[in-house]
């Protein structure tokens, strides 16, 4: 990447209300008119996603958006219920993991219904990419849609890169040096999601500013459309968090997240837990998967937990597999054998 500079970040304005079939081309080239903004080789302009959907008319009904973020998603990675209500964060179908895959019932226009996020984000890029070139005769530009996500870890949330065109999405310093001449050997740089969230402060979420224009990254902007934001999403061995850890070890007992079993254990509450609910759903993840292995195999007491039946192995498996269960729930365990019995209790 060239050297630092100056990086202006300008908000877009006047841009109407989207309803389906508009031709976001032409409305983000009029907004940029109405807001005194000529669009320069080099420029980048980040558009929320939300408007992108809106024109592509990716809206579905809200009366069962259980079933709506189940059809947008591709894997649960952790799910919890609060109020009755169940939130998921999941793989989605546009690509990143995040709450509800992506689906959205702010700002929908007054229209009703919830948002969808387009399948392929980095085709709306390159369409829109091609839209503004053509209406401006101006090459190269960039293009970023724009949406919004938490993180692990960290309070609250931030506009990232969903797709891109015509951006280099990461900068890879691997191999480099640093200004102290040591080797860079993990450094690479999300530039796309920096340069979303960067935009998200002109934009905002109640401004009614869809669409902002980053002047000043000229180094990142190219002639090919680029690999795109879909190459940001981590895959296969490369990613280290494919499930929440209470659902990762749920998921090793057999109880997968977003399944009907993981229904029937019950879920963990996003706060406030109790513990004898934990420990209900600690037996009842001991219990369900093994089937008629363990339908004689019984569970009693509150603590200890008294684990007996007529065969030793079976009861040992069960023991075995609720010490583990109650360790997902946050509950440490003491085990104790007794003749034809064990017994797990916790310090």
């Amino acid at each position: 990447m060239a050297a630092a500079g100056p990086v202006t970040v300008l908000p877009v304005v006047g841009i109407p209300e989207v309803a389906a079939g508009d031709d976001l081309g032409e409305l983000v080239a009029a907004g940029l008119d109405r807001s005194g903004l000529q669009l320069l080789p080099g420029d980048i302009v980040v558009v929320s996603s939300k408007v992108a959907s809106k024109a592509l008319g990716l809206v579905a009904s809200s009366e069962d958006r259980a079933a709506v973020v189940a059809g947008q998603t591709v894997r649960v990675v952790a799910e919890r219920v609060s109020d009755g209500q169940v939130t998921r964060i999941v793989e989605s179908a546009a690509g990143p993991v995040m709450a509800a895959a992506g689906v959205d019932a702010s700002n929908v226009g007054g229209r009703g219904g919830v948002l969808l996020l387009p399948h392929d984000p980095d085709a709306v890029c390159r369409g829109l990419r091609e839209s503004l070139t053509g209406r401006t005769g101006v090459a190269p530009v960039g293009v970023i849609l724009s949406d919004t996500a938490g993180r692990p870890w960290r309070v609250g949330q931030t506009d990232f890169a969903l797709g891109a065109a015509g951006v280099g999405v990461v900068d890879d310093l691997r191999g480099g040096l640093d200004a102290d001449g040591r080797g860079l050997l993990v450094t690479a740089r999300a530039v796309a999601d920096e340069i979303a969230a960067a935009a998200d402060l002109v934009k905002g979420k109640v401004s009614r500013v869809p669409v902002a224009l980053v002047r000043g990254l000229a180094a990142q902007v190219s002639v090919e459309d680029g690999p795109g934001a879909r190459s940001l999403v981590r895959t296969g061995a490369g990613d280290w968090f494919a499930l929440g850890a209470h659902e990762a070890v749920r998921a090793a007992l057999g109880v997968a997240p977003g399944t009907p079993r993981a229904v029937e254990v019950g879920l963990r509450p996003a706060a406030g837990d109790d513990h004898d609910a934990a420990v209900r759903r600690a037996v009842t993840a001991a219990r369900l998967p093994l089937g008629d292995l363990a339908a004689d195999v019984e569970v009693t007491g509150t603590g200890p937990l008294v684990v007996t039946g007529p065969d030793a192995v079976v009861v040992g498996m069960v023991a075995a597999r609720l010490c583990v269960a109650l360790a997902g729930e946050g509950l440490p365990t003491l085990l104790s054998v007794r003749a034809g019995s064990v017994e797990v209790g916790w310090p």
